[in-house]
């Protein structure tokens, strides 16, 4: 697992402007062994959204898993629960709550810990599987995503068999990458998947 402080010196030398794809919209791609997800990312909460994308390209979750799957509830992948991970300046965003974002089935969101301030572990994210939805989570937790595919891959996923701490027996590794299209080409793709 590459460290946030790394990750940080790699990109600031090669100058990586992540925001380079012109008027390309960024589609987060999750390879799992069950299948692919597919999530569009809220132009409401800019930092998380750029985050995703800069972590996704830097590989920081390709050694990781989905590690707390709950039915009704989430799947959540990426960095485990560590104190570095909810404390480490580098790995904490701000909250950004906007009031047409709700934990709806399917909702992108960032985890954290029970802090004050409500900070985000931007190293871990879930997705809501409840098909009612968590909107008790609702400006407590930033969503800045939506699966737009594959929610029969998250169905599948919070369903395994999983211990006492609601790990998957066996590991669902992630890949996680980002896909650019065009207008058209993100119309043609989310017409598609309302046809089916």
């Amino acid at each position: 697992m590459i460290s946030l402080t790394l990750l940080h010196f790699v990109l600031a030398f090669f100058q990586i402007d992540f925001n380079s794809k012109g008027d390309k919209i960024p589609v987060g791609l999750i390879e799992t062994p069950m299948g692919n997800i597919y999530i569009e990312l809220h132009e409401e909460t800019p930092q998380h959204k750029n985050s995703f994308i800069e972590l996704a390209a830097a590989g920081y979750w390709d050694s990781l898993t989905f590690n707390r799957v709950i039915p009704n509830f989430v799947a959540q992948g990426g960095c485990p629960d560590t104190e570095e991970g909810f404390t480490d300046p580098e790995y904490l965003l701000k909250p950004e709550f906007h009031p047409n974002l709700k934990h709806v089935y399917g909702a992108v969101g960032a985890g954290r810990d029970d802090n004050p301030d409500k900070l985000s572990a931007r190293c871990q994210f879930y997705i809501v599987q409840n098909p009612e939805g968590l909107h008790r989570l609702d400006g407590d937790y930033t969503v800045f995503g939506q699966v737009i595919k594959g929610m029969d891959i998250v169905d599948r996923i919070v369903a395994v068999g999983r211990d006492q701490k609601d790990a998957p027996h066996n590991p669902i590794t992630l890949k996680v990458s980002i896909i650019y299209m065009d207008q058209k080409e993100f119309e043609e793709f989310t017409y598609s998947l309302n046809r089916n």
